[in-house]
């Protein structure tokens, strides 16, 4: 799509978001004084994606569901980080490890936040950099939170990346692994998706007690060789926990 295309595409989005009772596909082209076959390939690429809608009584085209949906992802993400940060805080000064924030999207989680030990311009280098769900405890974290049949849909008979030795690269691996992080409240990250790296995630639950976020503590092995994933999970999952409140779930009340 030219440059061209994507201003009419946004002219368009703009004109209709003052229009709640909609425009025909005549009243858009003479508004924005563009030929009808132009609107009308703009219209329909974008009504594939779920961005306009058409009346098929009226015919008029008003803004879809999918602006309300990336409003709402983009939303709930910035609650989640002003809410999550003072737990982080708390986390990091607790156990004396990064802590990390990060939501779904697809096979992959997003990180939105990390905390350290000490303020540095690094932790924004984190942010918005992706890691495959299944190679970390803040993915399989997110993953537990799922229906069986969304985590089938993601995975069942479907390759897995695999980034160290230790990576699960099997649905049936992932699947016991799942089961096994439901039952005890958090997930680990036995150098799977990079060595030498060991984590503790917990996933943070919203109002609805569905699985919107994760978080996680991370620590170097070779630094902190006594350091155990059962010595501060309960933080982590207690953080997730206080969290998750602040996301209006009432399963901790």
């Amino acid at each position: 799509m030219s440059v061209q295309s994507i201003d009419r595409a946004f002219n368009i989005i703009e004109l209709l978001s003052l229009e709640p009772q909609g425009l025909t596909m005549t009243e858009i082209s003479k508004r924005l004084d563009l030929h009808k076959s132009t609107v009308h390939r703009l219209l329909s690429s974008m009504r594939n994606r779920g961005y306009i809608e058409q009346s098929h009584s009226a015919g008029k085209y008003r803004l879809g569901l999918g602006f309300i949906e990336l409003a709402s992802l983009y939303l709930n993400s910035l609650e989640l980080k002003i809410e999550a940060q003072p737990f982080l805080h708390h986390l990091t000064k607790l156990t004396g490890q990064t802590a990390f924030l990060a939501i779904r999207d697809g096979r992959d989680l997003v990180y939105i936040d990390k905390v350290e030990t000490f303020d540095s311009l690094r932790r924004y280098k984190i942010i918005g950099r992706r890691r495959p769900l299944h190679a970390t405890s803040l993915g399989k974290a997110l993953l537990s939170g799922l229906p069986d049949r969304e985590i089938e849909e993601l995975y069942k008979d479907k390759p897995m990346e695999k980034l160290t030795d230790k990576t699960i690269t099997s649905y049936d691996g992932l699947t016991r692994e799942i089961e096994a992080i439901r039952g005890r409240g958090w997930a680990i990250d036995d150098e799977e998706n990079e060595p030498g790296t060991h984590c503790v995630g917990a996933p943070i639950f919203d109002y609805r007690d569905r699985a919107i976020a994760s978080l996680s503590i991370a620590w170097e092995a070779s630094v902190f060789p006594d350091l155990t994933w059962e010595a501060v999970a309960p933080d982590v999952v207690r953080c997730a926990r206080d969290v998750s409140i602040k996301m209006g779930n009432i399963r901790y009340k």
